[in-house]
């Protein structure tokens, strides 16, 4: 009985794990998506920044995750 109620709590505290790393296997994507098209890696970069904080002047926005609570910015070195 007691792991029919530890099973539940245990996938909810994942949870935060997992969802971060979407957005790490997302940005993953975009980047092989630049590189593929000839952009040397080592001449831009992409982060993941909440909603809230996305500033248009760091750079362009590409992509998003954890339901689209963080968008992917993309700039140029």
């Amino acid at each position: 009985m007691k792991t029919k109620l530890l099973i539940p709590l245990f996938l909810m505290a994942l949870s935060p794990a997992f969802a971060q790393a979407s957005c790490e296997s997302v940005i993953e994507d975009i980047k092989q998506k630049i590189i593929n098209n000839g952009v040397p890696e080592d001449s831009f970069s992409l982060v993941a920044v909440p909603n809230d904080e996305v500033d248009p002047s760091k750079g362009q926005v590409v992509g998003h995750c954890q339901n689209d609570a963080y968008k992917i910015i993309y700039s140029r070195h």
